[in-house]
């Protein structure tokens, strides 16, 4: 298996874009999980809502936007480790539809 680094902190920030070009998000946060001495990328967050979980305020950031108004606040996506084309670090690319990916309102939060 062929191994690749990339730096994430250079990733933050990136928009994504769909197959067309059309930009679906910005990479907000990443999820990874510690597997012996490495860490295994899981996941990448786009979106408003991952900018709450990016700063850790998740759950106090939605109360606050619905008290200012906000009905649904649905701008947020997951993308699978593998559904995410890096071949290209500065053009971040989804190898699958946005409609493939999950809701961030659709996953339970943890608090």
């Amino acid at each position: 298996m062929t191994t690749r680094e990339i730096h994430l902190e250079l990733l933050l920030g990136k928009p994504v874009l769909d197959s067309t070009g059309k930009v679906v998000g910005r990479i907000e946060e990443v999820r990874a999980e510690q597997q012996g001495e490495e860490w295994i990328v899981k996941e990448y967050l786009i979106g408003y809502i991952a900018v709450l979980e990016r700063l850790s305020a998740w759950t106090i950031g939605l109360k606050i936007l619905h008290l200012l108004g906000a009905q649904k606040i649905s701008d947020g996506y997951t993308i699978p480790w593998d559904k995410l084309d890096l071949t290209d670090p500065d053009q971040p690319r989804l190898r699958c539809s946005l409609d493939a990916l999950k809701s961030l309102n659709e996953q339970p939060q943890d608090i």
